[in-house]
């Protein structure tokens, strides 16, 4: 038969053997790291890990670790998170999906106003500065747009002053001299009118 001619293994279990044999020692060696080094590559030393037990250490500021941290997301669109640092650091933010009014476009680029779905936020910081200022900075962003709180924001100085008021001038208006009303034009004589002409 045509199927026995290229049957991939021999029957006899030595064959078999010596080419599970082959095909395990070619495994090992394509797996096995290469030790060729490329002329004139020098392999970098690096230093070893700074990653200590407490958490994740930042490179640039070594002496501070995330000492808690958490993440919940919602399948109705609303979500909290928030993080502490060892260096008293924190944030949290929540966000909530709400019905805003909004516009929207239809294919055409018809404008409507409609209700759409939209995110409304609220979150809160805490870090001291490197002047050693301790500062809270809560905000708001939903439909009227971010709105920080904070003692370290500057603040519009207030003008208190008075609107001018406009002067008022008492006088008279001049009047003109009441003249006797006399008709002129085709059909009127020139005499003074006094009343009816019939």
């Amino acid at each position: 038969m045509l199927f026995q001619e290229y049957q991939l293994f021999d029957k006899s279990t030595e064959s078999n053997m010596k080419l599970f044999v082959i095909a395990a020692v070619l495994a090992v060696a394509a797996a096995a790291p290469s030790s060729y080094v490329t002329p004139g590559y020098v392999t970098p030393g690096y230093a070893p890990s700074s990653y200590g037990s407490s958490g994740y250490k930042d490179n640039k500021y070594g002496g501070i670790t995330i000492t808690s941290q958490s993440d919940e997301r919602n399948l109705d669109g609303s979500s909290k998170w928030s993080y502490a640092g060892s260096d008293y650091t924190t944030r949290e933010e929540s966000q909530v999906q709400k019905k805003l009014q909004g516009t929207s476009y239809d294919s055409y680029g018809k404008a409507t106003y409609e209700d759409v779905m939209g995110n409304t936020n609220r979150g809160s910081s805490y870090w001291v500065s490197p002047e050693g200022q301790k500062i809270t900075l809560t905000w708001t962003a939903d439909e009227n747009g971010f709105q920080p709180k904070g003692d370290h924001l500057p603040v519009a100085p207030v003008h208190e002053y008075e609107l001018p008021v406009a002067p008022v001038h008492e006088y008279e208006l001049p009047v003109a001299p009441a003249l006797p009303y006399s008709r002129t034009g085709p059909g009127y004589t020139s005499t003074t009118y006094s009343g009816s002409r019939y």
